[in-house]
């Protein structure tokens, strides 16, 4: 826990400083901004919209005291491409917009009944493989976009090449780079895979040409469909647990205890409400950005106003239509090739958390918990149909609560 007795002095930044300091935080974090909104069909410059409005509203009910941005959520990538697949986009935002109201109950309960009752009923065992379902679930998405499959115009050879290449220069970024670079390493894969595609005349530039300099981001309204919002629910929960560790990773940094002041319950209830208005909005979910609070520890930034700064630059940004428009041309190739990435390294994500938590999982209770939570996940297992259908992501969170709820515990528990 933060040791408040030696919390670091806010400082006061120059106008000057707290506008570039603030543009510099959403270098860091442009990159996998704009990279769910790719790789879930949703639109970039909304994205762009929504991480700026959903920083403030964060900011409003933390009354800014925790210098965090929020931005488009890794957790919900794989569950949007598979609910917009069944559901379309509409009825995929209502889902999400329910799942920010998770966010908001789970709050009150924190404010309520404190977190203990949370680690009872979430354990290790529960999150760590829903959190690998997560990664792993459209693993066949991120192989099929790097090899072509769902490229028309760009076959296997130039695919495995623009999709190897992105991947590579990622890698090496994020393994072998040193300061602000090691924090860009999906921004410099995409970036090369990009220029590559060009020089290979595999880019289209109709819809840069097409597109206005300055316009409305295409907003689309949510709608309510039964089925989407049970399929999306559960996913808020893994996110929920990880938000946790955010605040004590940036209280670590900035040695304030963020769980007290201004509360778990606060910043639980802003990154909830953070997230429901982004799909009102038609933008995805939102969340604490790692490589922001990365960036803070660099570079010392703890004034939580840079944030909000931060914000209001990605909300103006929004409404320049032929940066959106570029980002739709990056080919599917190269999405694919950090894709591989990504969904593997959410899956570690979740290795982590059921090997950090130290319980022996060939125990008969755990080895059942986990079993079953992989399969069903990642099987494609589903129960019901029609508007009240389970499966996937849902189907295994659900199934992991309810089994860690009624198998008897080991004594040595």
């Amino acid at each position: 826990m933060p040791d408040t007795s030696a919390a670091a002095p806010l400082p006061v930044d120059s106008p000057v400083r707290t506008l570039l300091v603030g543009a510099q935080m959403l270098f860091v974090a442009f990159g996998a901004l704009v990279l769910v909104p790719l790789l879930t069909g949703l639109d970039p410059n909304v994205a762009l919209f929504t991480a700026g409005v959903g920083t403030l509203v964060f900011h409003g009910v933390t009354r800014v005291s925790v210098p965090v941005f929020l931005a488009s959520s890794f957790a919900f990538i794989a569950p949007i491409q598979g609910s917009v697949a069944n559901f379309g986009i509409p009825a995929t935002l209502g889902g999400l917009l329910a799942a920010g109201l998770v966010y908001v109950a789970i709050s009150q309960l924190v404010r309520l009944k404190g977190t203990a009752w949370l680690h009872r009923l979430l354990p290790p065992v529960v999150v760590g493989p829903v959190i690998m379902v997560i990664g792993l679930a459209l693993a066949p998405v991120a192989v099929d976009m790097a090899t072509g499959e769902t490229s028309e115009a760009i076959g296997y050879g130039p695919a495995i090449f623009l999709s190897m290449a992105s991947l590579l220069v990622t890698l090496v970024l994020a393994v072998f780079s040193r300061g602000l670079i090691r924090l860009v390493p999906i921004m410099g894969g995409i970036a090369t895979g990009y220029v590559l595609a060009v020089l290979m005349g595999v880019v289209d530039f109709t819809p840069v040409h097409e597109a206005a300099w300055l316009a409305l981001p295409e907003f689309v309204a949510p709608s309510f469909h039964w089925a989407a919002v049970l399929f999306m629910l559960p996913v808020a929960i893994a996110p929920a647990v990880e938000h946790i560790g955010d605040m004590v990773a940036i209280g670590s940094v900035t040695r304030r205890n963020y769980l007290e002041t201004p509360g778990l319950h606060r910043t639980l209830l802003g990154d909830g409400l953070a997230t429901s208005v982004a799909a009102l909005f038609g933008g995805p979910p939102n969340t604490t950005y790692s490589e922001v609070t990365g960036a803070v520890t660099l570079t010392r930034a703890f004034n939580p106003w840079i944030m909000v700064t931060t914000a209001c630059i990605a909300i103006l940004l929004s409404f320049f239509g032929k940066l959106g428009a570029v980002l739709q041309t990056i080919p599917g190739p190269v999405m694919g090739g950090i894709m591989t990435l990504l969904f593997g390294s959410i899956a570690v994500v979740g290795m982590n958390t059921l090997v950090r938590a130290g319980k022996p999982l060939t125990a008969p209770r755990n080895l059942v918990v986990v079993s079953l939570i992989l399969v069903f996940g990642i099987g494609g297992m589903q129960f019901g149909g029609g508007q009240f259908t389970l499966q996937g992501v849902s189907l295994a969170a659900l199934v992991g609560i309810v089994l860690n709820w009624v198998l008897p515990r080991a004594e040595e528990e």
